[in-house]
Parts: structure tokens; C-alpha cells; sequence
């Protein structure tokens, strides 16, 4: 029984720390899968963060603060398609400046509102009949937000709309040979805007979960490198959503445990344990037999100019 608690306690807080790492992973596949590589990603979670906590303390409800959260992250990503897309600048670059441009923004303007208290959090929820389930119950379907149900749910989605809808195919198409796209009457500007602002909206609300739910509160740099993890986790998954699901699970529970088994091995070792894999994956990533590298989009982070080959 022991064992089975500690299983029941690690699984579940693995899945709810995971939950921003699923956001954020689901919105950097739909940017990657058009073409557009997002290294902003922890700029876009940190702003998310500190809008979400900002709202959600001024007006009381966490609901509206990850609304603004996800228009935040939005905004900082339609302007790193600006200059991505539009004016066909290294996204590698662009992607880098927008994280630190997110990290000192919302370092600034957050000064003055690290240690107030939230009144209104994002409430935990049981799902009536599944959570009373034994094990697996208390595991999955106890002390969740809804953020983990409708994170789980938009994966499933995505990939419907990735793998089986002609929009999917669009996506695909563009982020595979966007000229060939193009040839075909697609859109290929239209579509990486599209693609890329969704990815913003999803940081922004996996952000926002931080400040509003996972741990009520606003400190500076609480995303503590968590929008890197997103970086290695989509390749992690291969760029499918499905997969994105089970390794968000994966780092949560790396990250859970970084801090569950501090009594038996050096706190400073665990804590690298979930950035010591992200750097693995990103390693194993460059071998051109790795299966990560064969199913990247063939175009991804090369700029499209009409007429060019």
C-alpha cells in the first residue's frame, strides 16, 4: 500500500506539473509543423505568468487572467512571425531575443508584486465517476485543474487536425516544402502566422498556469527555464501531440521527483535531472539517423521567399 501511495502522489503531481510543459509543447509543435522554429517560448510562459497573477489579482478571477495571458503570449508571437516570416529574419535569433526581451519585461514590471497573496486561484476538480475509480482515480481524475483535462483534449485535437483534415495537410505541406505549397494555392504566409500565434496563445495560458493555479503566486523567473523543456520536448515527441502528452508527463515527473527524492540523493543533482534529458534529447536530435531528426519538418527555421528554390 505504501507503494502504491507513493505511485498515486508521484503520477498525479507529475500530470500537474506537466501541464504547463503540455501547453507550451502543443503550441511550439503547431509553429514547427508550419516551418517556424519559436526559441521564445520561455519569454512568452514568463509574460503569461505575470499577466495571468496581474489580472487575477485585480479583478478576482484566475479565469480572466489566463484569457489575458494567452492574448499576451498571442501579441509576443505575432511579433516574432513579423519578423520571421514577414521580414525573413533568423528565427533562431528573433526566437532568443523574444526570450529575453519576455524575461526582463516581466522581471520589470513585476516589481512590486512578488509576495501578495491571490484570493482567487484556479480550483482543483474531481470528475464525477472516474475518480473514484481505485488507483487510477485518485491518479488522474483528482486534485486536477481543468487546464489538464483541456490540455489533453487540445492534443487529441491537434492531432486530428494535423494527421486527418486537409488544414492538417496544409500545415504539414508549408512546413515541409512551402514553395510546393505554395505552387498549389496555399497560403504560406497566412498559414505560419496562423500556426504561430497559436503557439503563443498556448505559452501564454501554460504561463499563466503557473501564477494562477500550480502555485498561486508571482515570482520573477518562476518559469525557471521551463519554456527550454518545450524546446527539447517537441523533438522529445517528434512533433506529434500525442506523443507530447506522455512526454509532458515524463518531465513533470522528473521535475516532481527532483524534489520528492532530495532525502536520499544531493538536491543540486536532482534538480538538474529534468535539464540533464532535455540536453540529451537535443543531443541525440543532431545525429542524422536519430528518428527525431528524420521526422523534423523538412523547411523548419528556413525562411520562405516566393519564387526561390
Amino acid at each position: 500500500m505504501v507503494w502504491a501511495d507513493w505511485l498515486v502522489s508521484t503520477v498525479s503531481r507529475a500530470l500537474a506539473f506537466g501541464v504547463p510543459l503540455l501547453w507550451g509543447t502543443l503550441g511550439e509543435i503547431s509553429a514547427e509543423r508550419s516551418g517556424v522554429i519559436n526559441l521564445g517560448v520561455e519569454g512568452m510562459m514568463i509574460l503569461g505568468a505575470f499577466t495571468a497573477f496581474a489580472v487575477a489579482f485585480q479583478t478576482g478571477s484566475p479565469g480572466l487572467g489566463l484569457l489575458a495571458a494567452a492574448g499576451v503570449g498571442g501579441v509576443a508571437a505575432l511579433f516574432h512571425a513579423f519578423l520571421s516570416v514577414t521580414l525573413r529574419a533568423n528565427q533562431y535569433v528573433s526566437g532568443l531575443a523574444l526570450s529575453i526581451f519576455g524575461l526582463g519585461l516581466a522581471g520589470l514590471l513585476g516589481r512590486g508584486w512578488e509576495g501578495k497573496p491571490l484570493a482567487a486561484t484556479l480550483p482543483s476538480l474531481a470528475l464525477p465517476g472516474l475518480s473514484r475509480i481505485p488507483v487510477v482515480g485518485p491518479m488522474l481524475f483528482q486534485n486536477q485543474t481543468v487546464l489538464t483535462y483541456i490540455g489533453i483534449v487540445l492534443a487529441f485535437l491537434l492531432w486530428l487536425l494535423l494527421f486527418r483534415t486537409r488544414w492538417g495537410v496544409a500545415i504539414r505541406s508549408v512546413g515541409e516544402s512551402p514553395a510546393t505549397a505554395d505552387a498549389l494555392g496555399i497560403n504560406v504566409t497566412l498559414v505560419r502566422y496562423l500556426c504561430v500565434v497559436f503557439g503563443g496563445l498556448l505559452a501564454g495560458v501554460g504561463g499563466g498556469y503557473l501564477s494562477v493555479a500550480y502555485r498561486p503566486a508571482w515570482t520573477e523567473g518562476m518559469t525557471a527555464g521551463m519554456g527550454w523543456i518545450v524546446i527539447a520536448l517537441t523533438i522529445f515527441a517528434a512533433w506529434d501531440p500525442l506523443q507530447a502528452i506522455w512526454g509532458a508527463l515524463f518531465f513533470g515527473a522528473l521535475y516532481h521527483l527532483s524534489y520528492r527524492l532530495q532525502a536520499f540523493l544531493a538536491p543540486e543533482l536532482l534538480k538538474l535531472m529534468p535539464y540533464l534529458f532535455a540536453v540529451v534529447v537535443l543531443a541525440l536530435s543532431g545525429f542524422g539517423g536519430a528518428r527525431w531528426r528524420r521526422r523534423a519538418p523538412g523547411a523548419l527555421g528556413v525562411p520562405y521567399v516566393r519564387g526561390e528554390r
